[in-house]
This record gives structure tokens, sequence and C-alpha cells, in this order.
């Protein structure tokens, strides 16, 4: 067999693994590449197909804090279950546009990832675009991803919270992420995609880290301001693109949760603190604490931190992060207050991408050669995706199942 035909096969290995059978692993012809391998999502596993829609969100209150935009653009995905998808589509994970920018910027914020090889626009999720949303009150998940990270990169989990009967929305933060495709271009500015500042770990600049934490906690505030309105029968979008029949009766923004990775984990904390429309939040690794102003000092702790929360937290870590000491003196400040709802969970031979789709994907890489065993541990750990997918689900889904059940 030639050396492509035998990356084809491992990779169809891997996807026999995530997805039980249901499916194969393909290169697909043409752009970017006949040869390009195609990655597959897992599965999710609760009862109900789900549906997908992007909104446009414009707050027009605040100026965007990285780039000369007088007002601060958003692109959220919002994942809900459906009442039927027949007729409706299925969404790949991201768009060509966002996919092309990714082949690098991915490879920029994860050096792991392999530059090429890869078609990223071929990956489809399992969710249905535009699908129309069962009419029962859901509660609501929030999604912030980690620093540099597009939404994209958290689907897996988004439609299993979903498929169990969650209405999931995950926010990018342009500016931040890695990459965000707008719907259109406005008068400032000229192009349809918006790429991430960021040149280093924001953890090495404290001001940088201040603001983009800042930045993500008021985005998360302003987007449930909008699903309050889309929940309350107007539509938020700013170009006003049709919703999908029943999303406005599909929202119970009485019963509220966050969660985050990383940057997004820290968002998710203090975003909980904060706003008390949010019930109950998941922090994925993500620091509570600024970095220090003098090296060698003690960085400030988050507000959450300092003073505790009354409402559940859960924090979820791995075993193989590299910075885990770092991360030890907030989670250890937040959990010493008495009467405390934060919990402490840990998952063992995993790393920090363990919590995104990387979980599955970076093994399936590494199965078509184009990413080392050593790279795949850094990325995510050398647990297998057959165990860490399910167990970064169980945990999620069993803390919200507890604290916001979905009936």
């Amino acid at each position: 067999m030639s050396r492509r035909a035998v990356t084809r096969s491992a990779v169809l290995a891997a996807a026999l693994l995530l997805t039980g059978g249901g499916g194969v692993a393909r290169a697909q012809a043409g752009t970017p590449g006949a040869d390009d391998v195609t990655l597959r999502l897992p599965a999710p596993t609760g009862p109900h197909r789900t549906g997908v829609t992007t909104l446009y969100l414009v707050d027009r209150s605040r100026s965007d804090p990285w780039e000369p935009v007088p007002v601060r653009e958003l692109m959220i995905t919002v994942f809900y279950p459906a009442r039927t998808v027949r007729g409706h589509r299925v969404a790949p994970q991201m768009s060509g546009v966002a996919a092309a920018s990714f082949k690098d910027s991915g490879h920029l914020v994860h050096p792991e990832l392999p530059g090429q090889g890869v078609n990223w626009a071929a990956t489809m999720t399992h969710s249905h675009t535009g699908a129309p949303a069962q009419p029962v009150r859901r509660p609501v998940l929030l999604y912030s991803p980690g620093g540099g990270d597009p939404r994209t990169m958290g689907t897996g989990l988004a439609e299993e919270l979903a498929s169990h009967g969650y209405v999931v929305v995950a926010v990018d933060h342009p500016g931040d992420a890695s990459e965000v495709e707008f719907p259109g271009r406005t008068p400032y500015r000229d192009t349809l995609l918006r790429e991430s500042v960021f040149r280093s770990d924001p953890r090495a600049d404290p001001k940088l880290f201040r603001t983009a934490i800042g930045t993500r906690v008021a985005d998360t505030r302003f987007v449930l301001d909008q699903l309050e309105a889309l929940a309350a029968g107007r539509n938020p979008d700013a170009e006003g693109r049709p919703l999908p029949e029943g999303l406005s009766r599909a929202l119970d923004l009485r019963r509220v949760g966050i969660y985050g990775h990383s940057a997004g984990g820290t968002t998710a904390a203090e975003a909980l603190y904060e706003d008390h429309r949010i019930d109950a939040a998941v922090d994925l690794e993500g620091y509570l604490d600024h970095p220090p102003e003098t090296p060698g000092r003690e960085g400030e702790l988050f507000p959450v931190a300092r003073y505790g929360v009354d409402r559940p937290l859960l924090l979820l870590e791995t075993d193989g992060f590299p910075h885990r000491q770092e991360l030890e003196r907030s989670w250890s400040a937040l959990l010493a207050h008495p009467r405390g709802r934060t919990r402490r969970r840990r998952i063992d031979d995993a790393a920090h991408g363990v919590f995104t789709d990387f979980a599955a994907l970076a093994p399936q890489l590494q199965a078509a050669g184009l990413m080392t065993a050593e790279d795949r541990i850094r990325l995510v750990g050398a647990i297998e995706p057959a165990r860490s997918v399910p167990l970064v689900r169980h945990h999620v889904l069993s803390f919200f199942a507890g604290h916001l059940p979905p009936h």
C-alpha cells in the first residue's frame, strides 16, 4: 500500500472508533487538495436531533478593544434540539473562508497542528442548518472558547449538550479568536474575516490579559441581553437574517449556565460571579488570577476567587497541564471560601486541549502521519478519544443536569 493509502486507512480506523462505525472519513477531491484528509467529529449521544444557526450581534454601546471599530461585533452559534431535520443540510464545522484561515492561524495558536495536509472545511457537524426548534423551553448554556481558539473548536461538546435537551450558545470573541467570519462588510470593516491580534501568550502581558478577560465577560453579558430579546420574540441578528422556526420559544432564560475552556474558563467563572442571571458555571482549566505585574510577585485574584461565589461552579483540570502550579493558587483560594458551592475534578493522562474538539481530532492527525506522538500528547495527552470524549462530556453534562435539568 502507498503511504497515502496507509494514511487514509489510519484515519478511517480513528473515525470508526469515534463514530461507532456510523461513517467513514474520506479525503475530499478538489480544493484545497485531493489528498488532504478529512477529520471526523464524534457523534452526540442524546435523544434529540440538533439544529444549528448563527447570529451576527452588534453592541453599539462599546467600541472594539483590539481594532479601530466604533462598535463591538460578535458572532455566535446556537445549537438546539430540533423538531425535525428533514430538508435541512448538515452544517460544516467551519465555513470555507474560516477553514482557509485556520490552516495557518490554527498552526500559529497550536504549533502541534500540521500546516498542511488537512481539509479543515470538510469536517462536518451532526447538526442541521436552520432546522425548526422544538417549541419547548430549554436551559441555555453559553460557551466561551480558549484564548486564540475559535468557537468552532467546541462543536463536539456543544452538540452533545444540545442533544440532551439544552440550547447551547457558542460565542466568538473577535480580535481574540484565531479567526471570526462575519456575514458582510461594513463601513468600518472591509473584510469578512477578522484574525487574532495575539502574537504570544496573553498571560505574558498583564495589560493584554486584563483587557481580554474584561472584554470576554462584557461579551457574555451582551449575548445574554440579546438572547433575552430573542426569547421575547425579537430578532437580534444585526442583518435581520431569518431565524429557525420556534427558536425564540426554545429559550428558558430563567435557567442559564456557562462553560469555557482556558481563558474561556476564566470568563465563565468570573461571569458567574458578576452576572446573577447565570446560575451555574464550568471552568475548564482557566486561571482565576491575573498574571503578576512584576516578575516574582503574585498576580491579583479575580473577584470570583477573592470573594467566592454562592452558585454552583465546577473546576475541571488535567494532570498534564504544564502550568498546574500557577493554576493552583487561584483555584485553592476559591475553594477555601466557606459555604462555597465549588467542586474540583481532574482527568488523568490528559492535557489542556482535551476539553476541545482536538481530543477527537489530534489522534486522527497522528494516525494520518500529520502529527507526532509527542505533539499529540502535548496537545491533548495520551488518553484515547474513546475514553476522553465521553469523560469530558460526562463531567460537564452531569454537572449541568444536576443544577439545570433540561426537563
